[in-house]
């Protein structure tokens, strides 16, 4: 059983920063950030694959493309998420999620393809 535990969160007013982390019980193929607000589905926002020969994938959201950063301590099994020039419709229940297999374009943002899932921490950002 992988386990996930997200930090980080907190108030920020737009135009702010904020970095999550994540620690990882074990290292997986494939880890992952979500977001989900009240009464929406839970988005995918950013995640990275690492194939066989080590190369990795890194997948972004629209959304936020040029304003967050998906990163990764292997040695520590961390994820991390840099998010700059915070907007208030950022704000959301953030979750760190993780699978042992490989996504692609197709499916990195699908949440019922990552088997494991950490608690979520809170986001938000003021005007």
């Amino acid at each position: 059983q992988v386990q996930l535990v997200e930090s980080g969160g907190g108030s920020v007013q737009a135009g702010g920063s904020l970095r999550l982390s994540c620690t990882v019980s074990a290292p997986t193929t494939s880890m992952g950030w979500f977001r989900q607000v009240p009464g929406k589905e839970r988005e995918g926002i950013a995640a990275r694959s690492r194939g066989s020969d080590a190369t990795v994938e890194t997948y972004y959201a629209d959304s936020v493309k040029g304003r967050f950063t998906i990163s990764q301590d292997y040695a520590k099994n961390f994820l991390y998420l840099q998010m700059n020039s915070l907007k208030p419709e950022d704000t959301a229940m953030y979750y760190c999620a993780a699978d042992y297999a490989y996504k692609y374009r197709s499916n990195w943002r699908l949440p019922d393809q990552y088997n494991y899932w950490g608690r979520g921490t809170q986001v938000t950002v003021s005007s």
